[in-house]
């Protein structure tokens, strides 16, 4: 008996954090690694029948396609019945990928400004699994099996963008390789690990990602929490007219780190912060404010970050490394 037919929405298999590619044993039977892409997951679902609606489902279950006129007109390369999985990319004119703009096309409804969007900005999709074939499910297939389903689809339908197939290899060297030079491209952030006998399992963290890092400087503008026990710490480096300009925030910073922090800081006086009035936002895309207290721009934070910007934003929470008090303000970077 063969299963039902996918329908939105259907969770995508999910990934968990690693901080170093791991080794050959880490999955079942081995490992695949793919690049990481910075940019929107989606699950693509083409018609059981010719002539009937292309349907983008975002990770959160929202449906999308309307916002994507380019891909739906593309659509045609696709044979029915077909659920892929995939990043979902814009590009720039010079051909450079843009996050932001990402956000614009997905955030606009009003057609006039779609179609607008999608001319500046065209939308790729880089497909890196398959879920469902002919209308028949394939989600129990090891990942190696599932991973020649999608070539072999690639190859018979003579796919061209904005369908997009992703990179994947087994050797660790060239995975090294991708997380040491390729993610200083912006748009990719690093590699996802695969088992060769993994199913495909929906809403699972069974798979393993790298986010590619570096080590860097920046201004601590204010904080979460007390003087006396910092939660978080948000961040900050000047531009070149010397305004303190937000780069990002910390994750929770240890207890140790925060002692030696509530020595070094002091509260801005009233009226004397770049940042007065200013609110800063819990999370990337959300509207939650995080309740913070400003504090005297004059000592400098080393931070671990990921390479996922958005001009000049880290995205993602950075992970405090020490407090440099060696460095002084005018020597971090500026934004």
């Amino acid at each position: 008996m063969n299963p039902d037919p996918l329908r939105p929405p259907v969770e995508p298999m999910l990934a968990q954090a690693r901080d170093t590619l791991p080794g050959p044993g880490a999955l079942r039977g081995g490992l695949a690694m793919e690049l990481k892409w910075d940019g929107y997951r989606v699950i693509l679902f083409t018609p059981s029948r010719p002539g009937g609606p292309l349907l983008l489902q975002t990770r959160k279950g929202a449906l999308v396609q309307d916002r994507f006129p380019d891909l739906v007109a593309a659509a045609s390369q696709l044979p029915p019945g077909l659920v892929l999985d995939g990043e979902l990319l814009a590009l720039t004119g010079d051909g450079s990928m843009d996050f932001g703009a990402l956000q614009r096309r997905a955030a606009s409804g009003v057609p006039r400004t779609v179609q607008a969007l999608a001319k500046a900005f065209p939308a790729y999709l880089v497909v890196f699994d398959i879920l469902q074939i002919d209308g028949r499910p394939v989600l129990a297939e090891p990942y190696e099996r599932r991973r020649t389903m999608l070539v072999s689809l690639f190859a018979d339908q003579a796919l061209t963008p904005p369908w997009t197939l992703c990179p994947s290899t087994r050797d660790p060297a060239v995975a090294r390789e991708w997380l040491e030079t390729w993610t200083r491209t912006p748009g990719i952030e690093g590699v996802v690990c695969k088992g060769l006998h993994q199913p495909y399992r929906l809403g699972a963290r069974g798979w393993l990602k790298v986010r590619a890092r570096e080590t860097t400087e920046a201004v601590i503008g204010a904080i979460t929490g007390t003087l006396g026990r910092p939660h978080l710490l948000v961040l900050g480096r000047y531009d070149s007219d010397g305004r303190l300009r937000h780069v990002g925030k910390t994750t929770v910073v240890s207890p140790a780190a925060a002692r030696q922090l509530a020595d070094q800081l002091t509260v801005a006086a009233p009226g004397a912060h770049p940042w007065e009035g200013a609110r800063f936002s819990s999370g990337w895309g959300t509207s939650t404010v995080l309740d913070t207290t400003l504090v005297v721009p004059d000592r400098v934070a080393e931070v671990s970050v990921d390479t996922a910007r958005d001009r000049g934003v880290w995205r993602h929470p950075v992970r405090l490394v020490r407090l440099r008090s060696d460095v002084p303000v005018q020597d971090v970077n500026t934004f």
